[in-house]
């Protein structure tokens, strides 16, 4: 809804035909935290390599300075934090940002701008040259040399940077950034058209003002696509206005600070941000701001929950220093250093860290499990855990899980719980929704049972091996699992599977062996154990036994002496991660679901006249007609597009058959239809000269457009836009030396444009 679409967002002609395409990026400033830049590098590699190549042409465009922005690491609100935190969670960050943008940044956004003194010493001891505050967070300003200060909140000018000089003898540069303009943006529709926000914008250069100006504002990236849809392509519109009319200068911070230095200084109002007007009160107690909820809700619950994670906290500070004394030369230092493991956590990243690092105790596991306490330490003080309404939403659940992951690494290496003392403390943050209750029965109910451990990804992947072909070494997820022995066995529709397996965590390196038998006895119904490997021939003893019992007396005996093998609760298919539960669930049903698309087809089939005749009267379908036509439309329209070779002309009669029944399709079948196009762009793109995959492509656009589905075609078109820039003028060239193939090409080509709603004008 906004990352990918502002990094390929769409300039329109009168007739709403795609003109340019532009990274909006490239253009502005902006910040990604390193968690979601983390996800879209593995799951929108596209979006993730559009972003790091804004940064490289802003710096093409702005004299070197890139507008990509650093942040605090996770979301942390730095005035709340202590020193240490402050400090690593800047070290993090700028360490983050030098690894994707591959230069140091030149500034650092302080989550949500809260902001102090000490948080600002924090970004200028490590080299970061200027941040982004809200014009009420300026306390004084005055002129460079000059003794009389100005205060009137909210007034600055946000027109120029101001230097920031502080207690250490060091200074930072700030910039404030345009509040109007901003809550209009955000919050006022100004996006309905690019043309005003282009005009609104360059309305706030003030004739009375002898400096050069910089109009800046800072709003929310989901601002732009997700609370307003096309957002993006308003703001493309605006600046593509202002370069193309040249009715200004588009610079970035960098670029405009270097041309300007500060010629005023100013002192911060400590301890304030952008989105409380309570100072900090909306981390740390009911201060009234929230995002709505019912009639008597309040936010109590802040205040005990931070107390409960500063306690927490304090307590793995003081297990941190006593056990990692001896694990680790300077154990501090080296939590400053563990980013590089946590972006990289291969055997050569580990071994230079360690070599780096490690004491007089050689004990890699359990430094490791050291250091990622306190990893999770920071993570459980991510800002949106108290943004908004209440303690059970998934924000500050999310929280509560990151404190669980403390609470577990602290007894395995300190050999003592703190988990009681923490229950009772978070017993006093209680929910909105009586059926909630509070912080405990949340943690108890929702959290705990998700905590993982050796054992239990030896029995997820115990039961996953009844149905994946797992490789004699294989990952799970954030773990790696090795086949000592592995072997299955078959007995009617039962299946059974006995192995001996090694489990190591990819994160802390400890590393368990296991056995187990799992036995499949149809549909849902699993059962079998797990245990710690013992002696071999106490495995292979129980293989033996087992699998001749099947043999001889069946399934049924061998479930009934299981208990003599596995002490622990029988494994079910409870045992699997939750997405791998719905995966296999799914490949569970498969038959039951092939049965009920048989039985809804023939339905569909036999009664489709009669649904046509509703049809041509406009008379409603009586329901359980139109859910056997929506599921078998729906179903066949999906299978038709899964194909390598789709069936152009059943494709065509079924969409049709679709309109004239007034059948709608499901969102898995538009996203279908969708990703069948995509590859049809991927296929020609690969081989951009063969007429034959480009004539598919087309005919695959032309037969859903004409059909009046909408699908979203936003990669297609990117992808036909970069081959008009690059392919077609060569083709061209081979056209008007008389290459009938060429010509041909240029036909379908400049045809699929036109389906594609690609103006024939359409430039770089």
């Amino acid at each position: 809804e906004c990352y990918g679409p502002n990094a390929s967002s769409r300039i329109l002609d009168a007739r709403e035909r795609i003109v340019k395409i532009v990274n909006n990026y490239a253009a502005i400033s902006f910040n990604f935290g390193p968690t979601l830049l983390s996800w879209l590098a593995q799951r929108q590699p596209e979006t993730y390599a559009a972003i790091l190549d804004a940064d490289r042409l802003s710096r093409e465009r702005f004299g070197g300075h890139g507008s990509a922005i650093a942040q605090a690491y996770n979301h942390m609100i730095l005035p709340l934090a202590n020193a240490r935190d402050k400090r690593t969670q800047v070290r993090w960050g700028i360490r983050d940002f030098e690894t994707r943008f591959k230069r140091k940044p030149e500034a650092m956004w302080l989550p949500e701008t809260a902001v102090d003194v000490a948080s600002l010493e924090a970004l200028a001891a490590e080299g970061i040259a200027f941040t982004i505050l809200e014009p009420q967070q300026a306390k004084r300003w005055r002129a460079i040399g000059d003794d009389d200060w100005t205060e009137q909140k909210g007034a600055i000018d946000p027109t120029m940077p101001y230097r920031c000089n502080l207690p250490s003898g060091r200074s930072i540069d700030l910039f404030f950034y345009d509040g109007p303009i901003s809550r209009a943006v955000a919050f006022e529709r100004l996006l309905a058209r690019g043309e005003n926000l282009a005009h609104r914008l360059l309305g706030a250069f003030g004739e009375g003002r002898t400096h050069p100006q910089l109009i800046n504002i800072a709003t929310d990236g989901e601002t732009y696509g997700h609370h307003h849809r096309y957002g993006d392509m308003a703001l493309a519109y605006a600046l593509d206005y202002i370069n193309e009319q040249k009715l200004s200068r588009v610079a970035n911070y960098g670029q405009f600070l270097a041309d300007v230095p500060p010629t005023h200084e100013v002192e911060i109002a400590e301890r304030t941000a952008w989105s409380c007007s309570h100072g900090l009160g909306r981390w740390e107690r009911d201060c009234g701001c929230s995002t709505g909820g019912g009639e008597g809700w309040n936010q109590q619950w802040r205040k005990p929950l931070r107390e409960a994670l500063d306690w927490l906290r304090d307590e793995c500070i003081a297990i941190f220093e006593s056990r990692g004394a001896a694990l680790l030369r300077d154990p501090w230092e080296a939590r400053d250093d563990y980013i590089d493991v946590v972006l990289d956590r291969s055997d050569d990243s580990l071994a230079r860290f360690m070599a780096k690092h490690a004491g007089t105790e050689n004990n890699v596991v359990t430094a490791l499990e050291l250091l990622e306490m306190q990893r999770n330490a920071m993570l459980m003080y991510t800002s949106c855990g108290w943004f908004f309404n209440d303690i059970s939403g998934i924000e500050t659940v999310q929280v509560l899980h990151y404190a669980a992951r403390v609470i577990q690494l602290a007894e395995k290496v300190a050999g003592r719980s703190l988990e009681l003392e923490f229950l009772r403390r978070i017993a006093a943050a209680k929910s909105n929704l009586p059926q909630r209750g509070d912080a405990r029965q949340i943690y108890e109910l929702e959290v705990k049972p998700t905590r993982l451990d050796l054992r239990r990804v030896a029995a997820h992947y115990a039961v996953a091996s009844l149905f994946d072909n797992f490789a004699h070494d294989d990952r799970v997820y954030c773990y790696r699992v090795r086949q000592n022995d592995f072997e299955s066995f078959r007995a009617g529709r039962a299946r059974m599977a006995i192995g001996s397996i090694t489990v190591i965590s990819l994160i802390t390196r400890e590393e368990a062996s296991f056995e187990f038998t799992v036995i499949h006895l149809g549909e849902t119904e699993i059962t079998g154990g797990v245990r710690p490997a013992a002696v071999t021939e106490h495995y292979e003893a129980m293989k033996r036994d087992l699998s001749e019992d099947m043999r001889v007396n069946g399934i049924s005996s061998v479930i009934r002496v299981l208990d003599e093998y596995f002490s622990e609760p029988l494994l079910s298919i409870r045992a699997l991660f939750r997405d791998e539960q719905r995966r296999i669930l799914n490949l569970l049903c498969d038959t039951t679901l092939s049965e009920a698309e048989s039985a809804f087809h023939q339905l569909h089939e036999r009664y489709d006249p009669l649904m046509r005749f509703h049809a041509t009267l406009g008379v409603p379908l009586p329901k359980v007609l139109r859910m056997a036509a929506e599921f078998d439309v729906n179903t066949q329209l999906r299978r038709m597009v899964a194909s390598d070779d789709v069936p152009f002309g059943e494709l065509e009669s079924r969409l049709r058959e679709s309109r004239d029944e007034k059948v709608s399709l499901d969102e898995t079948t538009l996203m279908s239809l969708t990703a069948a196009i995509e590859r049809a762009a991927g296929d020609f793109s690969r081989n951009s000269e063969d007429v034959e995959k480009l004539e598919s492509w087309a005919k695959l656009v032309s037969i859903v457009r004409d059909a009046g589905v909408d699908v979203d075609l936003r990669r297609p078109q990117n992808d036909y836009y970069r081959l008009k820039k690059s392919v077609r003028p060569v083709i061209a060239a081979n056209a008007g030396n008389g290459s009938s193939s060429a010509n041909r090409w240029l036909q379908q080509f400049d045809a699929l444009g036109e389906k594609l709603s690609i103006s024939p004008e359409a430039r770089g």
